[in-house]
Parts: C-alpha cells; structure tokens; sequence
C-alpha cells in the first residue's frame, strides 16, 4: 500500500508494549518467565499469492467466499519454541503486492485468554491514534484463585493437530434482523409447545443457528473430515462447547483488564434429531449451557469438573465455538483505518468456530466457519435455506 508508514506502525506497538511489558515474554504453565533477549518478534514482509492470479487473487482473501486456508496461512506468524518455551506474541506486517496490507498477530493461549489479547490490540489501536483513553493491564496472578491452577494446560496440551490440505474458510453473516428473526421463531414454538422460553439472546440466538445449519452440514455429507467431529457415544446426542470468561464472576470479581487467562468451557447437549428439526432445542441447549457454566461461580476443582465433563462429551462433539462480539475487533484502527476483513485463522487447524460482531454494524453478527470443500457446499445451502425460513415466516 503506498504511504504505509512502517516506521508509525513499529512505534504505536512499542507504545503499546510498554504497557504489557511484563508479558512480552516466554511462558508454560501458568508462570510467565522473563530473560535478557525475550521480546515481542515482529516481521515485515511483502506478500506475493503467486501462480499468476493477480489482483483478483489478492482482494479474494478479505472475502466471505470460501477461501483456501493455504493461502492465508502465510499472513499468520509463527510462534517458535525452544527447549519448551514458547514465545507469547509475534506480529507479521505483509504488503500484499502494494494493495492494502495485513497484520498477522499470532498470542500463545497458554499465556492470554481472547480477551486478554484483544485488549492489546485495543492499546495498540489507541496508541496509533494518539488516544490516551486505552485502560492498562492488571499483571497479577494472586487475584486469580486457586481453582484454575488445579489442572493447568502446558503449552504443549494446548498444541493442536496440523489442518487438512484443504481446507476452507468462509464468513457467515447474521444480521440483527436475522437474529431478532430467531428469537421470534424459538418464542413462538415454546408458546405453541406450552413450554417457557430460553433465555434467547443475541448470542445464543447465533449459536443455536449455526450450530443447527453445522449439524445438519455434517449428517448430510457422507464422510465428514472435520476434526473434532463425530458420531457420537450413543448416537442420539450432540455437544457444543464455547468459552465463557470468568472475570466478572469470580468472588471477589477481577479487573475486567485482568491480563491472563480466566474462561472457563460452557456445553449444550441436544438430541441430534431435534437440533436437525428446528432452533428451539439449539438455544434452549445454548441457554442451559451457560446457566450451567455461571451456576455458582468457580470454585477449587472447577477445573477438574470441565475436565471431566469434556471427556464425557468428547464422543458426541459436534462443535467448538470460539471468538465473542465483545472483543469489537472491527474497531482496531491502527492508524489507517478500521480493518476490512478479521479472520481467526487457528480455527483452521482446531475446527472450531470463529464468532465476532459484524463489520457491517447495526447488532448483527459473523462467524468464520472452517470446513473441507464437501461439507462447506453442504453448510452454505442449509446457512441459505434456514435464512430463507426465517424470512417466509413474516
């Protein structure tokens, strides 16, 4: 992009580093260790897609459309390990043949929650606009309590497996009318059934949408080679999980700025054939699912009870969300404006789903959906043909 001032970009992240200065570091476990040489890597590059496919190429990877994961992968920097030591962060800034540019920001969740990472980029965002208004960090591990140390992840836990060559990416919209579309249709069905209504809201109406278009994406599709898909221990059933943080329920609460990780996993349990026959079971499942992760707050040995409550889920996994519409990243202006297009590109890898606020504004939400080429054709068509219900019932 001309007039990009590398010089700007490399000095606001310094700004912003000052202030998280005691996590530019190497980490495992929950201990963040510091030495002489350890800092945040940061790499500036020019981005070529190669094999002749010009600008349409270049524009095509900040599309909804379906896009090879390969070619984005290169956008995203990797976070090298030595001796089990992995580093924290690392940013990669590619000139994409002179026609925009993107920012590859790779965080170790060993270290940070999503949280925990977007609100750097936040500081960062302010430091480029010169706004003093970013909050700092809270460094200090003896506010977290005791229960999210009884089973800590290593770094090497938390490794995931490498991606199939295939695989795509694509971006799914749910605009706020869409969503009110869905509370209205699960509030009439409770009414019809005579039953109360879940808690429906703008998240949970999300969830239950696309978990119900993914459940019926991967029935249909003969050989599924997404990961963390199966059929399931009994056959009848099928999981969701997605984070919940933490911060606020902790007693006594934590910083909402608390650096660190400090979510915990929500499950939605449902029978396969009522999540396939409507979106009442989904985000009634969603609905209980986060009741039951606030239920009672964290205590010693939470983490012992996700962890065994995963494993008893584990066979019926149907699909991992990760990502909130809290984290506003289409607000991260760098210093050239707000981003054209946000991708959660690890979710290529772990088969998750990516949820943010919609750049297109106004209450609506998207979500990055990870899939192979066979079952992605099959999640477009019952993403467009649920849309279209909700519309033909007005």
């Amino acid at each position: 992009m001309p007039g990009v001032d590398v010089p700007a970009i490399l000095s606001n992240l310094k700004d912003a580093l000052d202030r998280f200065n005691r996590n530019t570091n190497t980490s495992d476990l929950y201990e963040l260790h510091y030495r002489p040489g350890d800092g945040f890597a940061f790499t500036v590059a020019e981005y070529d897609v190669g094999g002749g496919m010009g600008v349409d190429g270049i524009d095509g990877l900040g599309t909804d459309e379906p896009r090879e994961v390969a070619r984005i992968a290169p956008l995203v920097p990797a976070l090298p390990a030595a001796r089990g030591r992995h580093r924290a962060r690392r940013a990669t800034l590619l000139l994409p043949a002179r026609r925009g540019l993107a920012i590859g920001v790779a965080v170790h969740h060993a270290a940070v929650d999503g949280s925990s990472s977007t609100h750097f980029l936040h500081t960062w965002a302010a430091a480029a606009c010169t706004r003093s208004d970013a909050p700092p960090p809270v460094i200090d591990r003896s506010l977290l309590p005791d229960a999210f140390f009884q089973v800590m992840w290593t770094t090497g836990t938390i490794e995931v497996g490498q991606m199939p060559a295939d695989q795509l990416l694509a971006t799914f919209t749910l605009s706020k009318d869409d969503l009110q579309r869905v509370k209205d249709a699960v509030a009439a069905e409770t009414a019809r059934r005579g039953v109360a209504p879940p808690r429906c809201t703008s998240l949970v109406a999300a969830l239950g949408f696309v978990w119900s278009c993914y459940h019926r994406a991967k029935e249909a599709t003969s050989s599924s080679s997404t990961p963390m898909a199966s059929a399931g221990v009994d056959g009848r059933t099928c999981c969701l999980i997605f984070p919940v943080d933490h911060r606020s329920r902790m007693s006594p609460p934590l910083p909402d700025k608390y650096l660190g990780n400090c979510v915990g996993p929500a499950f939605a349990v449902a029978p396969k054939d009522a999540l396939a026959g409507g979106l009442l079971s989904a985000c009634a499942a969603v609905a209980a699912g986060i009741d039951a992760a606030v239920r009672g707050g964290v205590r010693t040995g939470s983490m012992d009870a996700w962890t065994d409550r995963a494993k008893e889920v584990a066979g019926s996994m149907g699909m991992l969300s990760v990502g909130s519409p809290r984290f506003r990243v289409y607000e991260l202006d760098l210093g050239f404006g707000w981003p054209a297009k946000v991708d959660i590109v690890s979710v290529a890898r772990t088969g998750a789903v990516a949820v943010a606020e919609s750049r297109r504004g106004a209450g609506g939400m998207e979500v990055g959906v990870p899939l192979p080429p066979d079952v992605m054709d099959r999640f477009r068509m019952c993403f467009a043909d649920a849309i279209a219900g909700l519309h033909a019932q007005s």
